[in-house]
């Protein structure tokens, strides 16, 4: 199937060539046949060959652009109409001006009502008018609706431009913007829209996406073109019967989404595109309307450079790289600009230049999905926000396997160098000014690093050469740092300072001649080993601390081992204190310890015994 919009002033006949091509009345309401006047959308279809095309009929009247936009938002080309006894008019304008602006840029002119005048004079009017907008060398042909001449040659037109258009995209992510919404008796809630990506079934859940967030709903049933189908791709105009949301939650301009695959864009950076020449300068930050899809929603728009701005919308949209939209101001009854998405989740701009730099590093951005580009640009990005944000995932599984990453990060390795030069002078810095103290702890080292996540610490460090010991193979290294014990140091640090090991060495002579004479605490004060030195000492194990206050050497448990052993069986606490020749201040502890580590048991009795 596939999908047109049309397109022109009023009462230049859309609406009567949309009947003559189909055999179907667009005009929904007895208003607009009693008017003569199309106020409201309008669906139709025919078959062109072995082509479906269906039209989205849109008004014409100056009163109800933004009703144009939103049906012709969705749609890949258009039919545009002009009277050939009118010629081109202020809403042809205005028409041609959305075209151009949303990016709908293949299309077809029509001529109408060629019985009542010459249709040469409207038709170079008409192709000047394009051309100016930048949509020249679209096919033109003349007809008149009421004798039927031309007909048959603007069908085959219309087959020949539907062949030409890009192919759709069935296995993408379903987006569909909602049309129109209506309750049927029996059935509930139903909407309609042109599905332009993805595939919607039966029995498929679906994000609302609207002013009140994203609320989950089921897919009842699906028609396409009025007739009742299991599946609908895309293109596609599809009228979708929905569980689990009343009608009056719904309206126009909101999108039934694939779960969890697009963005929540409450800023996007975008290009803007004149109007058949450069991009026009923003005098207002307000007073603009965003459209997009079927939506029209009032945006803040803040200049970044000459040709690219953020926009803030009045509610977060569902948009991607590349998104087309239109910037149109409602009180001046203009068409100001066209839009390209360029980044759906820009950097906050804090610092002073900030708009500048940004609009610099978007100058190369082209709207086109690039994971390479888009990582050089962030530096550290979630993997699943580039495939969110429109970039194919064969491309970011590819990425994958050139950049170091972790926890469903990826990290450009320029970043992942600068990281790792930070690293090195925060570890550097710290360890100078707190040796008893060596290395960085983990949060403290992603801080360091400027890094998102803590489990990037590691890939870094791996691509820079230096990664966890336990899982390097060592051959060849010269690292820097490494992360061991949930801090990064440095790789083959001397241990605790001179003095420290010093006081040290005496405290090992003074056990090695009574082992579980643990010193008392004046003893390790006349020493100058206090908690700091003692635990950089247990660190470097070179010490056994049972308790902060009591230090043995690291192989006192198996030295206590031999001489339990030798009491034979079940033996008390006073029983090894007298054994080891040492205090309750110690032997408690230390029998602890030993029945932490498995190497004694207590009895039933509440005695110990070695095992």
């Amino acid at each position: 199937m596939h999908v047109l919009c049309t397109a022109g002033h009023v009462d230049h006949g859309k609406s009567t060539l949309v009947r003559a091509l189909t055999g179907m009345e667009p005009d929904r309401y007895a208003e607009e046949r009693r008017r003569g006047m199309t106020i409201d959308l309008g669906f139709a279809w025919t078959t062109l060959g072995s082509e479906t095309v269906a039209f989205v009929d849109v008004p014409g009247h100056e009163r109800f652009v933004t009703t144009m936009l939103a049906g012709a938002g969705p749609v890949p080309a258009a039919m545009f109409v002009v009277a050939a006894d009118e010629g081109w008019m202020p809403q042809s304008a205005e028409h041609a001006d959305a075209l151009a602006a949303a990016g709908i840029t293949r299309g077809l002119l029509v001529v109408t009502r060629s019985d009542l005048l010459d249709p040469e004079l409207a038709l170079d009017d008409a192709r000047a008018g394009l051309a100016a907008r930048g949509l020249d060398g679209w096919p033109a042909v003349t007809v008149s609706a009421t004798t039927g001449a031309g007909l048959d040659t603007l069908r085959d037109a219309l087959a020949a431009l539907v062949a030409g258009l890009p192919p759709a995209d069935p296995d993408g992510d379903a987006r569909l913007w909602v049309d129109r919404a209506f309750t049927v008796r029996g059935s509930g809630t139903v909407v309609t829209g042109t599905l332009r990506s993805g595939t919607v079934r039966a029995g498929d859940e679906l994000e609302l996406d609207g002013p009140a967030g994203r609320v989950p709903v089921t897919v009842r049933t699906v028609q396409e073109l009025g007739a009742p189908v299991e599946t609908a791709g895309a293109v596609a105009r599809v009228a979708l019967n929905l569980r689990g949301i009343a009608r009056d939650r719904i309206r126009r301009g909101d999108a039934l989404l694939a779960p969890g695959a697009w963005p929540v864009t409450a800023e996007a950076d975008v290009r803007l595109h004149g109007i058949g020449g450069p991009a026009p300068e923003i005098d207002s930050p307000v007073g603009l309307t965003l459209h997009v899809g079927s939506a029209a929603v009032p945006v803040r728009v803040r200049p970044l450079g000459d040709d690219v701005v953020r926009l803030r919308p009045e509610r977060p949209l569902p948009l991607r790289i590349g998104d087309r939209a239109v910037l149109r101001d409602p009180g001046a009854h203009r068409i100001v600009a066209g839009v390209t998405v360029l980044d759906p989740a820009p950097p906050a701009l804090r610092r002073r230049g900030a708009a500048r730099r940004r609009a610099g590093a978007l100058a190369a951005a082209t709207g086109i999905p690039d994971a390479a580009a888009e990582l050089a640009r962030r530096g550290t990005v979630r993997a699943a926000d580039l495939v969110r944000w429109g970039v194919p995932a064969a491309a970011v599984d590819a990425l994958r396997e050139q950049v170091p990453g972790a926890a469903g990060w990826l990290v450009h390795p320029d970043a992942a160098t600068a990281a790792v030069r930070a690293l090195e002078r925060a570890v550097t810095e710290h360890d100078a000014a707190d040796p008893l103290d060596p290395g960085l702890p983990l949060a403290a080292a992603r801080r360091a690093a400027g890094l998102p996540d803590s489990a990037l610490v590691g890939a870094v460090l791996d691509a820079a050469g230096s990664r966890d010991p336990g899982t390097r193979s060592g051959a060849g290294r010269a690292a820097v740092l490494e992360l061991r014990d949930g801090r990064v140091r440095t790789a083959g640090e001397a241990g605790p300072p001179d003095r420290v090991r010093a006081a040290a060495a005496r405290l090992r002579s003074d056990l090695e001649a009574h082992p579980f004479a643990a010193p008392e605490a004046d003893r390790l004060a006349a020493l100058g080993l206090g908690p700091r030195e003692l635990a950089a000492l247990e660190r470097a194990g070179e010490l056994l601390r049972l308790t902060p206050e009591v230090v043995l050497l690291p192989d006192a448990p198996e030295r206590a081992l031999e001489v339990l052993r030798g009491l034979g069986g079940e033996f008390t606490v006073s029983a090894a204190r007298q054994a080891l020749g040492t205090s309750r201040r110690v032997v408690v502890p230390l029998l602890e310890l030993l029945g932490r580590t498995g190497r004694t048991a207590r009895t039933p009795e509440g005695n110990h015994r070695v095992r």
